[in-house]
């Protein structure tokens, strides 16, 4: 195994870093294993390991985020008078 040598410096936020670190340690990874992982399989695939998309929005989709917002603001009350009956307009 070659030495490593390089390093490389990088900015996080500071809850995203300890959250990360929390769920690395339960894999028995470091930070720097896990970086170093991810690189590699950079070199391996030939790009990112994971496909990187904007997810496409269309008038439905937003005007529902939109009105679900609203239900949660209390600014227009829920339809459904209950969870059966959420569900039953869920399959329309």
């Amino acid at each position: 195994m070659t030495k490593k040598t390089s390093t490389i410096h990088l900015r996080v936020e500071p809850a995203i870093k300890a959250d990360v670190e929390k769920l690395l340690d339960r894999l028995g990874l470091s930070t720097t294993d896990a970086i170093n992982i991810f690189l590699n399989q950079i070199v391996l695939t030939g790009g990112l390991p994971f496909p990187v998309k904007v997810p496409r929005s269309n008038e439905i989709t937003l005007a529902a985020m939109k009105e679900a917002e609203e239900i949660k603001k209390g600014i227009i009350p829920s339809k459904a008078k209950s969870v059966d009956e959420f569900f039953e307009e869920m399959d329309v």
